[in-house]
């Protein structure tokens, strides 16, 4: 049966609300509506119309990958092979409340935790080439200099936020506060919110999985953090009608080309006590929409890609380039005379510039969307995984207008000047088999 688009548009707005809200009087409504739209879609009711406890796949803890971030090859793709992020983001920073150094005891609490997590969803698509729908869960916990630095020593990969904000040019009181970070992330509303509510106790068995540990004692809740993303989603959630019906993101345009992603392998750690991991950057940024509207579409591409694009090159949201944002290492070494000529340039190719000896991108995007409870302006959601948090200065650096000789408005400058950053935290994700409260 195909989907009915006005309910469904209503149940996402609904699930999105719902996500944003969190607790378990949300969860039961998101479920309640996820479910009875997926098998009226789907034509796959259950005993006396009413959804199974155990509707979406288990997982197997054989099958997780070994490094957090290595989520690649469980994501969906679209008709050009590029990965689509889940729609749903739920990140919690958390406040460490146990003893200095971890017990075993406490070590133990947090890996079944993790675990029963791992057992109650797939990993993603669960490795399904073909996926249309992300059916399962994807996660990441990272740590941040602060806990190390409680712990006796902090990893040379990590560098403390506020050293970060004030290498790139901002204020260094917009620092996370938290000791550790959880990226919980999934197509299904639903899924992400279980997550949550399990490991803070407030649900008894997870997809009818046992919930035998939990954080308590160990981590409470410091901040939470939602975002969306999917083809329409923007246009649905804010307050802006020049969004593109068919946007994914809230400035017009796709993102996550593969030739502007780098391979799970380059940005993780190969050396140390946490050789297999990688380091997450996490930020909230607002976006001045009404601004970047009032630019006429060839405008938009210019400051999004290059003045070398086109709007019929690129389309209304980027689909026409396919699986390449068409940026050459022609166009980086172009940046000064585009300015002159055009003056404008623009940020993919601003960008690219940081990329290394073989025109590889330093970060990979991860979990990222439109925010979905902040309370003024249209709120952006970013996590990236780099091997080193320098990789990610030099990226966001690029960005700046202060690293050009060029002179030009700062508002033909690429997009840094419609964002505005509202926290960013910098932290280290071990490898699976370390990442219950790491020592150096």
């Amino acid at each position: 049966m195909a989907p009915n688009r006005e309910r469904g548009l209503s149940r996402r707005d609904f699930v999105t609300a719902a996500v944003a809200i969190g607790g378990t009087s949300a969860l039961t409504a998101c479920m309640q509506r996820e479910r009875t739209t997926m098998e009226e879609e789907e034509g796959t009711p259950t005993e006396h119309g009413q959804s199974s406890s155990t509707e979406f796949p288990r997982g197997d803890l054989e099958s997780v990958p070994s490094g957090q971030h290595r989520w690649g090859e469980y994501l969906v793709r679209d008709a050009h092979g590029n990965t689509v992020p889940p729609q749903q983001l739920v990140t919690i920073g958390l406040e460490y409340e146990g003893s200095f150094p971890p017990t075993d005891a406490e070590r133990e609490q947090v890996t079944q935790a993790l675990e029963t997590l791992e057992r109650a969803f797939q990993w993603g698509t669960g490795g399904n080439a073909g996926a249309m729908f992300n059916r399962g869960l994807l996660f990441m916990m990272g740590y941040a200099p602060r806990y190390f630095e409680a712990m006796g020593q902090t990893p040379d990969s990590l560098t403390t936020p506020e050293d970060v904000l004030d290498a790139v040019g901002e204020d260094p009181a917009k620092a996370d506060p938290y000791d550790a970070i959880l990226l919980l992330t999934s197509d299904v509303g639903s899924i992400v919110l279980s997550a949550e509510e399990a490991l803070f106790g407030e649900l008894d068995e997870v997809n009818g999985v046992p919930v035998d540990a939990t954080f308590d004692g160990v981590f409470s809740k410091g901040g939470r953090h939602t975002g969306l993303v999917g083809k329409g989603l923007p246009a649905d959630e804010l307050e802006e009608d020049r969004i593109p019906e068919d946007a994914p993101l809230s400035m017009g345009f796709k993102s996550g080309f593969r030739d502007n992603l780098p391979k799970e392998d380059a940005v993780t750690l190969s050396s140390g006590p946490f050789a297999g991991g990688t380091t997450i950057a996490s930020s909230t940024l607002l976006i001045d929409l009404d601004r970047w509207y009032d630019q006429d579409a060839d405008e938009r591409v210019a400051e999004m890609f290059c003045p070398a694009h086109t709007t019929d090159e690129v389309g209304p949201v980027g689909d026409k380039l396919g699986s390449d944002s068409g940026i050459t290492e022609a166009d980086v070494d172009r940046i000064e005379e585009d300015a002159e000529s055009h003056g404008c340039v623009g940020h993919t190719q601003k960008v690219a510039r940081a990329r290394d000896g073989e025109f590889e991108p330093r970060i990979l995007r991860r979990a990222e969307g439109v925010a979905t409870n902040q309370h003024e302006g249209a709120g952006f959601e970013f996590n990236s995984v780099q091997r080193t948090m320098d990789d990610f200065v030099e990226t966001r650096n690029a960005m700046n207008p202060d690293e050009y000789d060029f002179d030009i408005p700062a508002e033909n400058h690429g997009i840094v000047d419609y964002l505005e950053t509202l926290r960013r935290g910098a932290y280290l994700a071990p490898p699976r088999e370390k990442r219950a409260l790491p020592v150096v």
